[in-house]
């Protein structure tokens, strides 16, 4: 696998550029989406994704499991993984209120991570994931924020190690920070 890591903040065009950069790539993609319908809004960012992807492409929306079987992902050339942060959240979101911030719970949500990463040594195709980045503004003011902060900057890390190349997105402009 080679493994291409698209970062930012929140809105800050990561997912155009990775949707760019995927069909770059290969002629065909599949598009792994994470995003949970919960309203309106969140229903036209969906909406947004799906209208932007090219009508060739798969898509599987698992906004809560990792698929770990390569075969899923065997008849496409790239695969777009969007996004690790949405992921992280839904996780997180299953956790009853009083066990939040646990260190079972991270542990559970990391060793995801490592799990698919492992699993996707084998794919031999090109994965491009999105990820939001947190480490550029201050520490979050409630438990929960913190949380998801140390969670989050965890999975971005062991994402970048493994990556051969890592972009940062700002404010629609791709910097890579990593790769040839």
């Amino acid at each position: 696998m080679k493994l291409i890591l698209v970062t930012g903040g929140v809105r800050s065009g990561k997912s155009g550029f990775a949707e760019e950069v995927s069909a770059r790539a290969g002629e065909s993609a599949l598009y792994v989406a994470t995003g949970v319908n919960t309203d309106k809004e969140m229903e036209a960012r969906i909406q947004s994704h799906r209208d932007r992807r090219p009508s060739h492409w798969g898509c599987i929306e698992t906004p809560y499991d990792l698929p770990m079987d390569v075969g899923v992902y065997q008849n496409y050339p790239v695969v777009l993984f969007d996004c690790f942060s949405t992921w992280v959240t839904n996780q997180m979101m299953r956790i009853p209120e009083g066990e939040m911030g646990k260190e079972k719970w991270t542990d559970a949500i990391l060793q995801g991570v490592d799990d698919w990463l492992t699993a996707m040594e084998s794919y031999e195709g090109i994965v491009v994931a999105v990820t939001s980045e947190v480490g550029l503004g201050g520490v979050a003011m409630s438990s929960l924020g913190r949380w998801f902060q140390d969670v989050q900057g965890a999975v971005n890390q062991k994402l970048g190690v493994k990556a051969n190349e890592v972009y940062m997105v700002v404010s629609g402009i791709p910097w890579k920070v990593k790769g040839d």
